[in-house]
């Protein structure tokens, strides 16, 4: 087994009283997908600071700014290669091992994406940086894919509902779920599977970059059960009590059978100290009707099985 990475897409919502949220993150954590690159770039002076915070043997990626592929479509423009060329730099500060490129939905079903990703592939020269190339939207073609092989660059996939086509020594996973946008929490089972695939032999490097409403308690929770061979508790109860906790963060009341289910059955409890279930397989068995607080909710649960 080669060297496996876990982390998240971002630091600046890693929550700590005071002090320096990423040096905090960097503490928890060997990797970071930095995510900020793909609305705006930063500054080298404010990249350069982000590599002084962490540990040398800590990793980044970095995520390609939106234009390139959207706008601009992969074209060579004057301002494509200036912010390819600023993208670049910004590898090289941090010493980053990945630059994922997001290809939109509309050029994954452009007859022209082959020629063009196998020009750009071409021109960009990014030293020890690979580059990694996640298709949103629709299934790149065998075409397409030969492409990324040609030019040894690496398909990001998301490991918990696809697999890359594309054989690399380096696995790059953009961790988002089964749920709707980035609103998911992973299961037991779901984070076990994830940790076999990236796993393989064939793997020098697995990344795996959480994105889900708890990246932060998701990645934890995975580096934990690789630690241990348990997954930790998500709260100081089981069963019924597990549920009300999880249900009392932002529930808001009064509230309906449905709305529970769209806003809350997602979130997972403790069924059992070592066994976890989502809010949902509960919720669904409620009465539909009217519900004025977690008591209420509760109340009408007791005794259903778990």
């Amino acid at each position: 087994m080669g060297q496996l990475r876990i982390g998240a897409g971002g630091w600046d919502y890693f929550s700590i009283p005071h002090g320096d949220r990423l040096k905090a993150y960097a503490s928890a954590y060997d990797f970071v997908e930095v995510n900020s690159t793909y609305y705006r770039l930063p500054s080298l002076a404010t990249v350069a600071n982000w590599r002084r915070r962490v540990p040398p043997r800590f990793e980044f990626s970095v995520r390609c700014q939106r234009d390139v592929a959207e706008l601009h479509q992969l074209e060579s423009t004057p301002k494509t290669v200036r912010l390819i060329d600023s993208m670049e730099k910004i590898c090289r500060h941090l010493r980053a091992s990945v630059l994922t490129m997001l290809v939109p939905k509309a050029l994954v079903g452009d007859d022209e994406l082959v020629p063009k990703l196998d020009k750009f592939l071409s021109t960009i020269g990014l030293d020890r940086t690979r580059i990694a190339i996640e298709f949103r939207g629709g299934q790149p073609t065998e075409d397409t894919l030969k492409v990324l092989r040609d030019h040894d660059a690496v398909q990001s996939v998301d490991l918990s509902i696809q697999t890359p086509k594309v054989e690399s020594s380096i696995l790059y996973s953009r961790l988002f779920g089964k749920g709707k946008e980035n609103v998911y929490e992973f299961d037991d089972n779901e984070l076990r599977d994830i940790a076999a695939k990236a796993s393989g032999p064939k793997f020098e490097e697995s990344i795996l970059a959480f994105h889900g409403i708890r990246m932060y308690r998701d990645s934890a929770r995975l580096k934990a059960f690789l630690n241990s061979g348990k997954f930790p508790s998500l709260t100081g109860h089981i069963g019924l009590e597990s549920l009300g906790e999880v249900l009392k963060e932002d529930t808001v009341f009064p509230t309906i059978k449905s709305r529970l289910l769209e806003e809350q059955g997602w979130k997972l409890f403790d069924k059992t100290t070592d066994e976890r279930a989502r809010a949902r397989v509960v919720v669904e068995k409620l009465p539909e009707r009217t519900y004025s607080t977690i008591k209420d909710v509760l109340s009408c649960l007791n005794g259903s099985p778990l």
